[in-house]
């Protein structure tokens, strides 16, 4: 103890406090500590009485911009002057995705501890570029991600990094299949070559936009995606991939990448990946799942099925901000290739070289950004406070109110049920007999007046031309009654809707 009393002792000495003018320095500790448990306050306050507020902010566009200055203000504001502007302007301007009658998109929320763990992460302003520049990020990363690997029942191969989103992830995973085509693209570049040919991705028609976005961005263009259809369950058909690679390679085309989703947007429907596996492995073409929403589900053990063939893919990614109750963002990338991965990007001018270089993972080396903030943190904490057993537990819960809610669904003959349930997403419409004629409508209009309401959002899709209503469960504050109170409000709202 002596020892390390000492080492802190010395600390201080060789961080002697700056001696700047009053109105030089930082905010004073003293009111730092005020403010931040006030702060802290603010937002359990915020928590507690969330319900009382609306899901969807009640303004109209360009409401909030005409009550703020036009112009930076010169001189410093009192803190509690802009805390009271956060009451007065910030938070009614706010859709609450934290809020428990949040079902559009995928449901998402925060935690207390994830939340503490963005405090935490802003406070240390670590720039994980490099293992010199933050080795607590750099090694936290690599033992975090292993946790959530080993909980997911992924095997060892699979090693993991953080980015942002998987719009991110996706797009470094098929840059490194990019690099495994041995084309000297990263060296000479696409364009101007008539030695390269087409190269092809195939993804579902069911996939996220974001594959699209990924491959315009890396240069493979809009031509170089191929969209497959799907079958009835809305999964990627097999038989249809095997030809359209077929078909494309007579075409002189290079298949090289696959991209199965495991929880599609619109859906959550979950593509055949054993089945994929194969017509992959025949062309030598890389696979990459991606699970951004349901692969967090595999940490519970009735429900690791859905990632049956992902011991073969090339790389998975997940999004614990999705339904780990992690802050936005943090996405997590698993690839076994990471030699490609690191090729595909790795650049090393020389005031980034450091003498440990060979011994350690910098993680500057496997995406396109530089500095990357410490996101393993908020996952430590979320994960050590809930625990393995904690997380799946409520994953399991939103899966049973989801089903319950899908039961409701099928007992009424004005509801019918649009695809099938294997998460925590429901996919239904009103189908009364007196609006046969306008269905698409009518399920528009209720939509509507329940998100105007503001007791309850929901969002929607469209499935076999016909409009859906997509009610997903996935937030830490959700519970029966809350779904309890959709439903009846969706009824409510169609009893209306049939007497106009």
């Amino acid at each position: 103890m002596r020892k390390r009393l000492q080492s802190v002792k010395i600390a201080a000495v060789n961080s002697p406090k700056t001696h700047l003018a009053p109105e030089l320095g930082d905010m004073s500790k003293e009111d730092f500590r005020r403010l931040g448990h006030e702060l802290i306050d603010w937002v359990a306050d915020y928590f507690e009485h969330i319900d009382e507020r609306p899901v969807l902010a009640a303004i109209e566009p360009g409401d909030l911009k005409a009550k703020l200055p036009s112009v930076p203000p010169a001189e410093g504001e009192p803190m509690e002057q802009i805390i009271a502007d956060l009451d007065r302007l910030i938070a009614p301007a706010l859709t609450h995705w934290s809020h428990p009658s949040f079902f559009a998109y995928f449901a998402t929320s925060t935690s207390a501890p994830g939340i503490l763990g963005e405090l935490l992460t802003a406070a240390f302003d670590n720039k994980a570029m490099l293992w010199r520049t933050s080795p607590a990020s750099t090694e936290l990363e690599e033992v975090v991600l292993d946790w959530l690997r080993q909980m997911m029942g992924l095997d060892p191969g699979m090693h993991g990094i953080i980015y942002d989103t998987a719009s991110v992830s996706s797009m470094h995973a098929i840059a490194a299949a990019r690099e495994g085509v041995e084309k000297r693209i990263r060296e000479e570049g696409m364009s101007g070559r008539p030695d390269l040919p087409l190269l092809r991705v195939y993804v579902s028609e069911q996939a996220h936009s974001s594959i699209e976005k990924a491959v315009i961005t890396l240069g493979l263009g809009q031509r170089g995606l191929r969209k497959i259809p799907t079958d009835s369950e809305f999964r990627m058909d097999v038989a249809a991939l095997a030809d359209a690679i077929n078909d494309d390679k007579r075409n002189g085309y290079l298949p090289f990448c696959i991209v199965a989703t495991v929880g599609t947007t619109s859906t959550s429907s979950i593509d055949p990946v054993s089945e994929i596996i194969p017509i992959g492995e025949e062309h030598a073409m890389w696979l990459h799942v991606d699970a951004a929403y349901a692969g967090s589900a595999a940490i519970v053990p009735e429900l690791r099925h859905i990632l049956a063939g992902c011991e073969r893919a090339d790389s998975l990614v997940t999004n614990p901000h999705k339904w780990l109750f992690t802050p936005f963002d943090l996405s997590v990338l698993y690839c076994r290739h990471m030699d490609l991965l690191k090729r595909a990007f790795s650049l090393v001018p020389e005031y980034l070289r450091t003498p440990e270089q060979e011994k350690v993972r910098n993680g500057s080396d496997y995406g396109i950004q530089l500095g990357r903030r410490f996101r393993a943190l908020k996952l430590w904490m979320v994960m050590r406070y809930f625990g393995h057993e904690g997380l799946a537990a409520r994953i399991r819960e939103h899966c049973r109110l989801a089903r319950l809610f899908a039961s409701w669904v099928e007992e009424s003959p004005d509801w019918e049920l649009m695809a099938p349930l294997p998460l925590a997403l429901v996919c239904f419409r009103a189908k009364p007999e007196s609006h046969r004629d306008r269905l698409d409508e009518l399920n528009e209009q209720i939509m509507h007046r329940v998100n105007a309401s503001g007791r309850a959002l929901l969002s929607h899709t469209r499935l076999n031309d016909k409009l859906t209503l997509r009610l997903s469960i996935g937030n830490i504050r959700t519970t029966e009654q809350h779904v309890r109170q959709v439903w009846e409000l969706l009824n409510e709202q169609l009893r209306i809707a049939e007497e106009i």
